[in-house]
């Protein structure tokens, strides 16, 4: 999502409400720490260059449970962060503490809440490694008989 999508979107609820790939949610006294422009610059396992740029919102929770921040103040807020980062309309990664370590999502709306969905890892230059393709995985009870001989040797 990108971030005037965001916007557009907390002109639709009230109450923000952010759910973890899991299922759970995060807890409603979270506060959004920082909002930020990121620009990468790296070099992948091939020897490209690559650069990647997105807005990064950090939430955070604390023992603060009677704080709620409503979607007017955190587009405000995002409104304030474009003025003064001049951030450009970038997808959004949010970070977000888990158990052990800070997790780092991509973000989706589902129409009343907002929904943290996993990143992963890969391999960018997957020819220069000569990684293999990934075999799809077929079970033979779910091949039609088409595919099947008809009772000849085949």
């Amino acid at each position: 999502m990108k971030l005037s999508e965001l916007k557009s979107k907390l002109d639709t609820i009230d109450e923000l409400h952010f759910q973890l790939p899991n299922g759970s949610s995060v807890p409603s006294h979270f506060h959004v720490t920082e909002i930020g422009s990121v620009h990468k610059k790296f070099i992948d396992c091939g020897g490209t260059i690559r650069e990647e740029r997105f807005i990064n919102f950090q939430l955070w929770s604390s023992i603060d449970i009677n704080h709620r921040l409503q979607a007017k103040k955190l587009k405000d807020i995002i409104s304030l962060s474009q003025e003064v980062l001049k951030l450009e309309d970038l997808e959004i990664e949010v970070e977000h503490q888990g158990e052990s370590t800070v997790g780092k999502y991509k973000l989706d709306f589902d129409g009343d809440i907002f929904i943290l969905t996993p990143t992963h890892t890969d391999c960018l230059a997957k020819s220069n490694c000569l990684i293999p393709a990934v075999k799809q995985k077929l079970k033979l009870s779910e091949l039609s008989s088409s595919n099947c001989c008809s009772g000849n040797a085949c």
